[in-house]
C-alpha cells in the first residue's frame, strides 16, 4: 500500500521541496529529470573474522538488521586463498542495498542521529566522491547508532556505506548531500 505524502520520509520531503528546487537554480537544469537523486544506499561489512568465528555472521545480521530494517545477505569468496585460510565460498561479509523509503529513513538517521555521536567528529571528507557523483563513507564502529544496544553488541565492527547518485559530476553530488545536511569537513 503506497504511503501518503504526510508518511513520506522527511528528509524526503525536504528532498521534494527545497532541495531540487535549490538545485535546480545552483546548476541551472534545463529539464526538472535533470536534477540529481539519490537512487540507492549500499552498506557492506567485511567479516575476515567469520573464518574462526561462526558466529560473526549472525550477530553482524543481527547488528545491521536493526539499523537497517533490512536483512542483509552473507557475501561469500569466490577464491581459495591460502595465504588468509580462505575457501571458496566461506561466508565474508554482509552487504544490503537500500532504496524507497527505507533508504531516505536510513540516511535522515545517519546524518542526524549517528554521525554526531562519534567521538572528536569534525565532518565527513569531501575526497570520497568517485568522479561519477557518489559517496563512499567508513564508518569504524556501527555502534554509534542509536538502534544498537552497547552491551548487547559483542565485537565493534566497521562498515562501509556508499551512496549513489544521479549526478554527473562530484561537485553536483557533493552539491546534494550539502544540501540534505551531510556534515562535510570545512576547508
Amino acid at each position: 500500500m503506497p504511503a501518503t505524502a504526510t508518511e513520506r520520509p522527511r528528509m524526503q520531503m525536504r528532498y521534494r521541496e527545497s532541495v531540487s528546487q535549490q538545485l535546480m537554480a545552483d546548476f541551472s537544469y534545463a529539464n526538472v529529470m535533470e536534477i540529481p537523486r539519490i537512487s540507492k544506499v549500499a552498506v557492506n561489512i567485511g567479516l575476515g573474522e567469520a573464518l574462526e568465528n561462526a558466529n560473526a555472521i549472525e550477530s553482524a545480521t543481527k547488528d545491521l538488521l536493526a539499523i537497517t530494517g533490512q536483512r542483509p545477505y552473507v557475501r561469500r569468496a569466490k577464491k581459495a586463498i591460502s595465504n588468509f585460510k580462505l575457501r571458496e565460498n566461506n561466508p565474508i561479509g554482509l552487504s544490503l542495498t537500500l532504496r524507497g523509503d527505507r533508504m531516505w529513513e536510513f540516511l535522515d538517521r545517519l546524518i542526524n542521529a549517528a554521525l554526531p555521536r562519534v567521538r572528536d567528529f569534525h565532518g565527513v571528507p569531501l575526497d570520497a566522491f568517485d568522479g561519477r557523483g557518489n559517496y563512499s563513507l567508513g564508518l569504524t564502529e556501527q555502534v554509534i547508532f542509536p538502534e544498537l544496544n552497547f552491551d548487547q553488541v559483542d565485537r565493534v565492527r566497521g562498515l562501509q556505506i556508499n551512496v549513489v547518485t544521479t549526478a554527473k559530476t562530484d561537485a553536483e553530488g557533493r552539491r546534494l548531500l550539502e544540501l540534505l545536511g551531510m556534515p562535510f569537513v570545512k576547508k
